[in-house]
């Protein structure tokens, strides 16, 4: 096996024997989410209402379910976020180099930085940016009628996604999913070029558009014995990124911390953290990790692509995932909140996914 993830310190290794992949990790998502589908359907007889989702999060632009802007889901968390968020800004596309490098410096902020669209999901569009010729490119590549964020780099191997849901009145929410994600490296031995490393590899090799676009300036360099080359950036399934259920390694502590953020953002009641760390067992204790970004009611219980998971099982999670987002919605309406209109709904759903295939390749 020529591919390895590396991972922070403390988090569990990924086993030898484990499978590469699960049979149905990469189905299209026709075929994975029809009976989601059809589950969710019935709970729209059942409630009498297709909009309750968007009160999941009553206060979050459609309850976090499409088309929310990381900015303002940003400057919910303050400065810092609780301590655990990393500086940023938005450039809009109005701003000239001389300021965006002033906000750089306003907000003492350095490169490496990662940019990524303000509007966008699933790792869309996300680079990392190590000097100013790199953010020159992504501005040029980037659609010149659209905002996007730069972020001071979090460059650790630990990342994890955190589920996080509480109902309405509650004083105390619980983490009802961990995501533990490990980037894939491929090892050179001195004769293989990168093409070679990635197509032999158990796991890549069976998904190798996912790398083979990103790399291709440097598919036919030849990799030193020895040298590890990291095939992913983003820490998205859909970008390459392995995920393994971390949800015996939840602890108190680590809710504790979550339901404290959920209190500074308000009304959050449904959603998933993104956050890396350097230290897994610091994470553990609700300590040292910092926010990269999170979502509402779009947010998906991602452990369910541990390639160890059964297809059964996963249905069955987004199937209660989906019915726990549904009473969440009625419960706020029972409050007096309101959605927005089918239609307002619709044209920021429209809205997204035009951006998003308009995002240049994540890197």
């Amino acid at each position: 096996m020529n591919q390895r993830p590396v991972a922070a310190a403390g988090m569990p290794p990924i086993g030898q024997g484990e499978p590469p992949l699960s049979f149905f990790e990469f189905w299209p998502a026709w075929l994975f989410y029809t009976p989601v589908w059809i589950w969710i359907v019935l709970l729209m007889l059942w409630h009498r209402s297709i909009r309750l989702p968007l009160l999941a999060n009553p206060t979050l632009p459609a309850g976090g379910l499409v088309g929310e802007e990381k900015s303002r889901l940003f400057a919910r968390l303050g400065s810092t976020g609780s301590g655990c968020l990393p500086e940023w800004i938005l450039v809009s596309p109005s701003d000239e180099p001389a300021d965006v490098a002033r906000s750089l410096e306003d907000a003492g902020l350095a490169f490496p930085l990662v940019a990524k669209p303000d509007i966008g999901c699933r790792g869309a569009g996300v680079w990392p940016i190590r000097n100013g010729e790199e953010l020159v490119r992504y501005r040029s590549e980037f659609p010149d009628s659209c905002n996007f964020i730069l972020q001071r780099m979090v460059d650790v191997e630990g990342e994890a996604g955190v589920f996080f849901v509480r109902a309405p009145g509650e004083c105390r929410g619980t983490i009802v999913s961990l995501t533990l994600k490990y980037f894939p490296h491929v090892v050179g031995n001195g004769t293989a070029t990168l093409r070679e490393l990635i197509l032999g590899d158990p796991r890549a090799g069976r998904v190798p558009h996912l790398y083979l676009d990103r790399f291709a300036d440097e598919l036919d360099l030849v990799l030193p014995a020895g040298e590890a080359h990291r095939l992913v950036f983003s820490g998205s399934h859909s970008k390459g990124a392995i995920f393994r259920n971390g949800n015996a390694w939840i602890t108190q502590a680590m809710c504790a911390r979550f339901n404290a953020i959920a209190d500074e953002i308000g009304e959050f009641h449904f959603g998933r953290f993104d956050v890396r760390f350097a230290d897994f067992e610091a994470f553990r204790r609700g300590e040292d990790f910092s926010i990269i970004e999170y979502n509402g009611a779009g947010a998906e219980a991602t452990h369910i692509w541990d390639a160890r998971t059964r297809l059964i099982d996963a249905w069955h999670t987004l199937c209660v995932q989906f019915l726990i987002l549904f009473r969440l919605g009625a419960a706020n309406a029972r409050r007096g909140y309101r959605p927005i209109s089918f239609r307002e709904f619709f044209r920021q759903w429209k809205r997204e996914k035009s951006l998003v295939r308009r995002y240049p390749s994540t890197r």
